[in-house]
């Protein structure tokens, strides 16, 4: 008999193929608690679970007692309580490897996009502000051969410092927990303290994933501590950043602009103060949104819960000490 699992997020045609031609599959919409009492049969049963952007802790895990592996379609996993997967050695796989080009390619964008207000001249544009030879108010900054401080050199830091350094000249500074040596070799990266990297960056560019130590790890005091002309960029995740004190800092002109694809609350509320700065690029958590990302997320995922289930486990996973 296939072992059976929950899917709570809609899979192309091919990959939901792939997954029943292994499992029985339970499709549902979501991990609402309603959603769960509605399937409580196959729930209870599911030895694997498949989706993304949904809450996974202790109350869904007592409804589920044969559960043995869980993959989400994404590489953040900060909506799932590890310590409680952990506690019932459940398997968490991800997907850190299928996004890295293309968050990296947003990250660049960001760059670009504030640097040279690209968002805010064009709808200048749109309205018909451009009626003569454009003057100083329309005039960006440059990138190239600006510095570049990364701070998260994993992956998607890798991929962003080759493209920073050898498309646009930039000298690379970055923070981490240790030393990457092919990071220095390849694009001369310089490892420093988080306070030398605002000090000397004129892009600060967050990578890092949620965690209790990263959590509002960008407040008043870093803002201060950036360059005036300085630009904030994060695609990692929003609450890496106190927003109040961002808004505060772009307000104050303590830093140039930010380029943000993240936020503390998502989608961002029509109210908030940074959608109404022109010094601030807003996209809708957009990094990793593409046709071909997506798809290569989901069958990454798909491949990663039948290695689990199939116990041939040897890459993508999150806690692999429960094996």
């Amino acid at each position: 008999m296939k072992p059976s699992v929950v899917l709570y997020k809609t899979l192309p045609d091919d990959l939901l193929q792939r997954l029943q031609n292994h499992f029985t599959v339970t499709q549902v919409s979501d991990l609402h608690p309603n959603t769960v009492l509605a399937h409580a049969k196959a729930f209870s049963e599911a030895e694997g679970l498949l989706g993304s952007s949904e809450t996974v802790g202790p109350e869904l895990l007592e409804k589920m007692p044969a559960l043995r592996a869980t993959s989400t379609i994404s590489v953040g996993y900060d909506n799932f309580d590890v310590d409680a997967l952990n506690a019932r050695k459940v398997l968490l796989m991800h997907t850190p490897t299928a996004l890295t080009e293309t968050v990296a390619d947003t990250l660049m964008a960001l760059i670009l996009s504030s640097a040279r207000r690209v968002v805010e001249v064009a709808e200048r544009v749109k309205k018909g502000e451009w009626t003569q030879g454009i003057g100083p108010d329309w005039f960006g900054t440059d990138v190239h051969h600006k510095t570049i401080g990364i701070v998260g050199m994993g992956r998607i830091g890798l991929a962003l410092a080759q493209r920073a350094h050898l498309g646009f000249g930039m000298p690379v500074l970055y923070n981490a927990r240790r030393q990457h040596k092919e990071a220095e070799e390849r694009f001369n990266a310089r490892h420093c303290s988080l306070d030398t990297l605002l000090q000397e960056a004129d892009f600060v560019c967050s990578i890092l994933p949620l965690t209790d130590e990263t959590r509002h790890l960008f407040g008043a005091e870093q803002f201060s501590k950036m360059k005036k002309s300085a630009i904030f960029i994060n695609a990692g995740r929003g609450p890496v950043v106190d927003e109040q004190a961002l808004i505060t800092a772009l307000k104050n002109g303590d830093i140039h602009a930010a380029g943000l694809d993240v936020f503390e609350q998502e989608p961002l509320p029509v109210s908030s103060k940074l959608l109404k700065m022109p010094n601030v690029v807003a996209l809708p958590h957009i990094g990793s949104a593409t046709h071909e990302t997506r798809y290569n997320m989901a069958a990454t995922a798909v491949d990663n819960l039948i290695a689990a289930l199939d116990g041939k486990v040897e890459k993508n996973c999150v806690n692999p000490q429960v094996l």
